[in-house]
């Protein structure tokens, strides 16, 4: 079984929350705070504030707080993914110095291999201050963020998992793209829907790591929105 740490904020929690939940293969657990970026992960660790919440399932498992030296020695983690937070992932200027940083620090606590999450665009009409980075475009937002992950990944030599990608493509379809009446693959504007939103999310990580199409999405009588995820991610070339 994979072993992966998840270090994020919310994002990585919608990510990772039905992971567990489609596959018996990946063993994952979720470091958050809430809207934490690469700079903030690195005072964290300077730091060693017990700030972090430890979460299996999109649910904190353990009573308190966690510090990342914690979570980093509290498994032999096979993985350990970063990402940055959303409203800058498309600004190259924010990941420096920091992602260099967080990945001394890992490499110093752990020998997992290291993996960067490429977050999604904010959805069409999110009123979230952040959005205004992208000039409150969707589109804008998406290019930009595969466009900077794909530089700075380049640059660190990381794999990716094209979360961001992945949901872009599902709302070029009719069913989940609000602007032609479709339903939304997100709760708020920006954080994912429990059930298309958050099982999309976990299926490009799933397939990304195993190379499997969960079996949930091969059942007979889904939803037409489960058929799309499905179908999407059996052709998708992102990972």
């Amino acid at each position: 079984m994979l072993k992966i740490l998840a270090i994020g904020n919310s994002f990585s929690q919608d990510a990772t929350a039905n992971i567990e939940l489609l596959c018996d293969e990946l063993y994952v657990r979720n470091l958050c705070i809430g809207g934490c970026s690469l700079e903030r992960h690195c005072h964290e660790a300077e730091s060693g504030a017990a700030n972090y919440s430890y979460q299996e399932n999109g649910e904190q498992c353990v009573i308190g707080g966690r510090t990342l030296e914690w979570a980093l020695k509290a498994e032999k983690w096979d993985i350990v993914t970063i990402q940055q937070v959303s409203y800058c992932s498309g600004i190259l200027e924010t990941y420096d110095p920091w992602m260099e940083k967080l990945m001394h620090y890992i490499k110093d606590h752990t020998k997992s291999k290291i993996v960067f999450h490429q977050t999604w665009a904010y959805e069409d009409g999110c009123e979230t201050p952040g959005f205004a980075n992208y000039h409150f475009d969707r589109k804008e937002m998406e290019d930009r963020i595969v466009k900077t992950c794909g530089q700075i990944c380049e640059r660190e030599k990381l794999e990716v998992i094209r979360t961001g990608e992945f949901i872009a493509d599902l709302r070029n379809y009719d069913f989940f793209n609000i602007r032609r009446g479709g339903i939304s693959l997100s709760r708020d504007g920006y954080h994912l829907s429990y059930n298309y939103g958050r099982h999309a999310a976990a299926s490009i990580w799933i397939k990304h790591f195993t190379g499997k199409t969960p079996a949930f999405f091969k059942r007979q009588f889904l939803s037409e929105g489960y058929d799309i995820i499905r179908d999407v991610l059996e052709k998708f070339q992102g990972e």
